[in-house]
């Protein structure tokens, strides 16, 4: 007997990673797109999600909440914070899972959704990649490594729509580099170099941010010693790896009855 497929609803339908999404779905043999949702202001309301890819889905566009994830399991949501709570409170009243890929959030933000995530699953993380979560463990490794002797400093590239800066992977990378060292990001993080700026502080994290033309998503992350360089870095040349490490969460969310879950709890990396 032909397992019954995962529905899936995808946020942001019609954009650049909601497009790969509805995508993904379509191709997977164990998943079924059950909703797409986009903003009311959105002109192809209405019509078929796959449309602008030359599929056909049997799902419309809707901007009803309710109505776009009354048929699906786990949404999956690479939107802005502002949506992803809109959603949350949906998909909690629903009882529908929740793969979150949205950036930006601020900590009260995070609170909201560690709330929901007392009552439906959610899977949070700033970046689905399969590799780029493999590249975090790598840099816990490094950090502790090369915990003296060596300056950090994160390099992230994005496509010019890109509106939150630095990006969620790098704040990620920065997080994980800082754990790593015993330190704490919000007081060794530097943003920002310009004009007379001093030596720079042994024990901080420097972060350096480029926007232009339709990169998807470069980050290095460099710990310069006396006399060598070490580089580790992941780049991205399409959205592809980001859906399927959405899917790959999506399966690992269903089945569970709540819990705030990352990347390494859908990879086993620990």
């Amino acid at each position: 007997m032909t397992p019954t497929p995962l529905r899936i609803a995808v946020a942001g339908a019609t954009g650049r990673m909601g497009r790969m999404l509805v995508e993904a779905v379509a191709a997977a043999p164990d998943t079924a797109l059950a909703g797409a949702l986009d903003l009311p202001s959105c002109l192809l309301l209405g019509q078929d999600a796959g449309a602008a890819m030359g599929l056909t889905t049997g799902i419309a566009l809707t901007s009803d909440l309710k109505a776009g994830l009354q048929g699906a399991q786990v949404l999956i949501d690479f939107t802005r914070p502002e949506g992803t709570l809109a959603h949350l409170a949906i998909c909690r009243e629903l009882g529908v899972g929740m793969v979150i890929g949205t950036t930006g959030f601020n900590n009260e933000q995070k609170a909201s959704i560690a709330d929901g995530a007392r009552h439906i699953p959610i899977m949070m993380a700033p970046n689905m990649s399969v590799g780029v979560n493999v590249v975090l463990k790598l840099l816990d490794q490094a950090a502790r490594a090369l915990n003296t002797g060596y300056d950090i400093e994160v390099i992230e590239a994005h496509h010019r729509h890109k509106v939150d800066a630095p990006s969620g992977t790098a704040l990620k990378m920065g997080e994980v580099l800082a754990n790593a060292l015993g330190r704490d990001l919000k007081d060794c993080a530097v943003y920002t170099r310009e004009g007379v700026t001093g030596e720079r502080d042994p024990s901080s994290i420097g972060f350096a941010t480029i926007r232009g033309g339709d990169i998807v998503g470069d980050h290095t992350v460099l710990f310069a010693g006396t006399g060598e360089r070490i580089e580790i870095a992941h780049k991205s040349g399409s959205r592809v790896a980001y859906a399927q490490g959405s899917l790959r969460a999506a399966r690992f969310v269903v089945g569970k009855p709540s819990g705030l879950f990352d990347m390494n709890d859908v990879l086993g990396l620990g």
